[in-house]
């Protein structure tokens, strides 16, 4: 079944709906416009019985009425309604990143690590988030809305990550402590501030290419601003490489204290 919505204000494409309005007008609702209804219940069984009647009313084309086309085409075909409610699905094709993780709408679902680098069909819907690999469900989670979030089942780890992952920990801070301490530090808060290391890992292959691009010395000072602006993550360092700021002096420190001075009374003047 396929759903096509009309166009706003071509009401051709809707030519059955647009005459049935008038005629429910004329035949169910302009002979009651002179009753008073005291409930609900009153008023639906008042438009219940026109209702009937027009549908009884005999074609003036062709024979039968609304009510025998629908007992001899329709009934027969009808079945019963599903169990479940009909639940509304989106469905997005992703590739799986060297965290094993799938990242859709800024919030990354973990998949068997078996997958990494491989595409999965994704299938969303408003509670729950789960993936396909050539047809074949392979994980599924609670849907999270937060960005940024990461929602990982721990049986979709490795037993040994260094043994199946081209990357690891240390593999990424031996490349960091190459580039220069800054760079190393940087590295090494990214990955702390993961529930995972491996969540950390796109971030830290993103700082690789930044120093593949900027090279290792722009990349350096640039990880020592990001330092010492509070703002250790891969974003901060490219965008400083992207304005050229890792050279520029850093913002001014706060103000410092004002120095004892004869004008200025403090609090135990008030305290009298």
């Amino acid at each position: 079944m396929a759903i096509i919505p009309a166009r706003p204000r071509h009401p051709r494409d809707k030519a059955k709906v647009e005459t049935a309005v008038p005629m429910v007008e004329r035949h169910v609702l302009a002979p009651l416009r002179h009753r008073t209804f005291f409930s609900l219940e009153e008023a639906n069984a008042a438009l219940r019985q026109q209702l009937d009647a027009l549908n009884a009313r005999p074609f003036q084309k062709r024979p039968g009425s609304r009510q025998t086309l629908f007992d001899t085409l329709d009934r027969p075909a009808l079945r019963p309604l599903p169990p479940t409610r009909y639940e509304y699905a989106e469905w997005k094709r992703a590739r799986v990143h060297i965290d094993y993780h799938v990242e859709i709408r800024a919030v990354s679902d973990s998949v068997p690590y078996q997958l990494v680098r491989q595409e999965v069909d994704v299938r969303l819907t408003a509670q729950t988030v789960a993936m396909f690999h050539k047809g074949r469900r392979v994980a599924s989670h609670v849907r999270a809305y937060q960005k940024g979030t990461f929602v990982t089942d721990p049986a979709h780890r490795p037993a040994a990550h260094q043994r199946h992952l081209e990357w690891s920990p240390s593999r990424l801070l031996a490349w960091a402590e190459k580039t220069g301490p800054h760079t190393r530090e940087v590295v090494q808060t990214i990955l702390d501030r993961k529930p995972h290391p491996e969540q950390g890992y796109r971030a830290c292959l993103g700082l690789m290419r930044l120093g593949k691009r900027y090279g290792a010395d722009r990349l350096e000072a640039a990880c020592g601003r990001a330092l010492a602006i509070q703002s250790p993550t891969y974003r901060s360092v490219q965008a400083i490489l992207q304005r050229n700021l890792e050279q520029a002096p850093l913002p001014a420190e706060t103000a410092k204290p004002t120095p004892p001075h004869e004008n200025v009374r403090g609090p135990g003047y008030f305290s009298s």
